[in-house]
């Protein structure tokens, strides 16, 4: 029997991947470079939708109001294309950082918005009657005990938003904002091993941005719910279930 015609495949593909890292290899100064810029494009548009979306969704889980705007939000922020915001941002902002990460907040904000609403809505009402009857004010039972018993859920949202963020950030180059997606969009400089390895090294960037968040998680999740956090949480933006 001859080769088939998919060893052929198997082997480009092959080489095309041994290709890609050995790029990554040798132009390990820019791909640490650009990576550098892509760590701090993502960290700008997280900490913005952190500060913007999780007091508003938390707040609105509280006082147990709000689930219009928080799902609505969500979906409308699901809806509009990432490209279609950095379109209208050029107009007020010009090419550069800025503009990038308000597309990328915009993507951001949704599903750590939703998942905060949800996961303070979702607190045992014992509990905080419990804490009431202790004379807590709303604030202390807010912060001492809605937010640590829905800190798993709201972490599901935030380790999607940051995936998200990361993956997504490769559109930076289209309006100057650097990153690793300068190399993903640019084949004619550097080659289908250079998008290639960009790519992997993009995916490598959002696995371990949301494991790093998992232990952070962990960390901060108190002793008594420590054994939920190794169970599947669903991320109530997407519908995706998450480790």
């Amino acid at each position: 029997m001859g080769p088939r015609p998919e060893d052929g495949v198997i082997a480009a593909d092959l080489g095309v991947f041994s290709d890609a890292l050995q790029f990554v290899v040798d132009e390990r100064t820019l791909i640490l470079e650009k990576t550098w810029e892509h760590v701090q494009l993502s960290g700008a548009a997280i900490g913005i939708a952190l500060l913007v979306a999780l007091p508003v969704g938390a707040w609105l889980g509280h006082v147990h109001r709000g689930s219009f705007v928080a799902i609505n939000l969500a979906n409308v922020g699901r809806a509009l294309p990432s490209l279609a915001v950095i379109a209208i941002g050029l107009a007020f902002l010009g090419i550069g950082f800025a503009n990038v990460t308000l597309a990328l907040v915009v993507l951001a904000v949704p599903p750590i918005l939703t998942n905060a609403y949800v996961a303070v809505d979702g607190v045992e009402p014992d509990a905080v009657e419990a804490a009431r009857g202790m004379g807590m004010t709303k604030g202390q039972i807010l912060r001492r005990v809605e937010l640590p018993m829905a800190l798993p859920l709201i972490f599901a949202g935030i380790r999607t938003a940051v995936v998200f963020v990361v993956a997504t950030a490769t559109i930076a180059a289209v309006a100057g904002g650097g990153g690793l997606g300068d190399i993903i969009v640019n084949r004619a400089a550097y080659g289908l091993e250079g998008v290639v390895g960009a790519a992997i090294c993009v995916s490598l960037l959002a696995l371990a941005a949301d494991f790093v968040l998992g232990l952070v998680q962990r960390l901060l999740t108190p002793a008594g719910l420590r054994a939920g956090v190794h169970a599947l949480e669903p991320d109530v933006t997407t519908g995706v279930t998450r480790l």
